[in-house]
């Protein structure tokens, strides 16, 4: 058993921590106080070629693994862009990954090469207002007509819809009551998002204000049928091949946001002065340190072993789910307790770590709830049944 990442991935972790670190907490704190989309950020990483680190290098993009663009992602979060910066390209990462293995060779073209040079942004429409997690209730209808579909419906939640061309959005197009399973009768579509027939409203919210989400109503919308992702009624097993790789991803996300908290606070507990001697020599101080740094160490064990797996073609909901758990859990954690340490300047904003608090509790609640994480479990690894 080898923990050791090789010199490949060694390196692209190095290549993505000093571009990353290139952009200050001052520049992220101005762009989440505006509300601005971190342009200047997301251009030089698609002009340096890391958008498409896991699309197939034949539509242009690097051939990596889930575990090399966790290693990006974590990168990301850890310089202090948190997930302002992770969200501006993740969804590129596992969304599109749904196109790459269930899309026709028409999408891939049309799509991939320009998802990976950074010239098409594109977001995942799965959540609904009155669905929320249930994805099998979801309601957004695709009517099927000569030589396409009419898709009317409403989504919540939709990362970075305002800034994207197109949304991989996942429908209804038999209803939940005429099928056998509830997983049956789903279809995915990639969709142009037009005005005229996609409206978008912007959610404000506590934190990650530099990458927006939206409530987005769909009304009356004719796509070809060349839009449609593989097979009609197979979307949900499709949808699959995105959720796994997302939960992989957004804990590494997590774990890079502790790891920057722990950093701040660190460094403070060791220059603060108070009572003649720096507050990290007090226990009171250092061991919730030690404490919160020994849990991201174990949940980072969980993450690079759910990424492994996916990646050589293992089963992996249990180690993705745990992994989404932990990381969620232990990066929240590092976060609350960076904030502690720093007393009350941790809540003023000079210091960041409250906005790096903000940021990591999105992720006990995205992309899947923790008491979702643990439905899966209990169902799934213990055999238990199912409570909802």
């Amino acid at each position: 058993m080898d923990f050791e990442l090789t010199e490949d991935q060694q390196a692209l972790r190095a290549g993505a921590r000093e571009l990353a670190r290139s952009f200050s907490d001052d520049y992220w704190a101005g762009c989440d106080d505006r509300g601005e989309f971190p342009w200047e950020f997301y251009n030089r990483f698609a002009e340096s070629g890391w958008l498409g680190i896991a699309i197939p290098e034949e539509y242009g993009g690097g051939g990596l693994g889930i575990l090399e663009a966790s290693l990006l992602l974590e990168e990301v979060a850890a310089s202090g862009a948190g997930m302002n910066g992770c969200s501006t390209m993740h969804l590129t990462i596992f969304g599109l990954n749904t196109i790459t293995k269930h899309g026709s060779e028409q999408l891939r073209r049309e799509v991939l090469p320009a998802a990976a040079d950074g010239s098409l942004h594109v977001c995942f429409g799965v959540t609904e207002p009155d669905a929320g997690t249930d994805t099998t209730a979801i309601t957004t209808f695709a009517r099927k007509v000569n030589g396409g579909y009419v898709i009317n419906g409403r989504k919540v939640w939709i990362t970075k819809a305002g800034q994207s061309q197109k949304m991989v959005l996942i429908t209804r197009t038999t209803k939940r009551a005429d099928v056998e399973r509830s997983t049956d009768g789903m279809t995915l579509f990639l969709i142009d998002i037009d005005s005229d027939y996609v409206k978008l409203s912007p959610i404000p919210k506590l934190g990650r204000n530099a990458v927006s989400s939206y409530e987005v109503v769909i009304d009356d919308y004719f796509v070809p049928d060349s839009c449609r992702v593989g097979e009609e009624g197979k979307g949900f097993s499709y949808l699959l091949d995105g959720l796994n790789p997302e939960r992989i991803l957004l804990a590494h996300e997590a774990l890079g946001l502790g790891r920057v908290a722990i950093e701040k606070a660190t460094r403070y507990a060791k220059e603060r002065v108070v009572f003649g001697r720096p507050i990290g020599q007090n226990q009171g101080v250092a061991f919730p340190l030690a404490e919160a740094t020994t849990r991201l160490d174990a949940a980072e064990l969980m993450a690079r072993n759910a990424a492994w797996r996916y990646d050589k073609g293992l089963s992996c909901g249990r180690e993705a789910n745990m992994a989404k758990w932990l990381c969620a859990d232990a990066g929240f954690t590092a976060a609350d307790q960076a904030i502690q340490t720093h007393g009350g300047m941790g809540y003023a904003k000079e210091y960041h770590v409250e906005r790096y608090f903000r940021e990591a509790r999105i992720l006990r609640l995205a992309p899947v709830s923790q008491e979702m994480a643990m439905n899966y479990v209990s169902n799934h690894v213990l055999g238990l049944p199912k409570s909802y």
